[in-house]
């Protein structure tokens, strides 16, 4: 969790714990990258399709900047979640080496867009690899260094 308003962080924390299904109590620091927010880290294990659902959990709430990622596994791809208020949720589907794979569909129709001068398709690929959400989150990232992390685990 990049930023959500202090009133905000005990509904994610229940949120979290309804999708893992087990009590989570995360540690909370001030956000300096937006005051007034605050902010919190954990990893979690699940089976394959939990990353999807606790972005669906958080997503609802339009004042938080967040990030789901999962680590592609032996039955599905990994999975990578970032959600902010004015861009709303990007999904990608990562690679074992961490890369972002694009479905062949969705860069076909980048091309045609550019082709029909819809676009720049610089901009399309852009975003399709998350560029928008990484700009806006980068500073939130950094300004979260050193903040503490919480281990969850769930027997799978």
């Amino acid at each position: 969790m990049h930023s959500a308003p202090r009133a905000l962080c005990p509904h994610v924390e229940w949120a979290v714990a309804g999708v893992l299904g087990t009590r989570v109590s995360l540690d909370w620091i001030r956000q300096p990258a937006a005051p007034g927010t605050w902010r919190s880290e954990f990893s979690w294990q699940g089976q394959a399709g939990t990353a999807s659902k606790l972005a669906s959990a958080l997503r609802g709430w339009h004042l938080m900047r967040f990030e789901v990622t999962a680590e592609p596994c032996p039955t599905a791809e990994g999975e990578r979640y970032s959600c902010t208020p004015d861009l709303g949720i990007y999904h990608a589907v990562t690679g074992i080496h961490g890369d972002i794979l694009i479905p062949e569909d969705r860069l076909r129709a980048a091309l045609q867009r550019s082709r029909l001068g819809e676009t720049d398709l610089e901009a399309e690929i852009g975003k399709l690899l998350g560029k928008p959400w990484d700009d806006e989150l980068e500073p939130f990232r950094y300004a979260g260094e050193g903040a503490p992390v919480r281990w969850l685990h769930q027997v799978v």
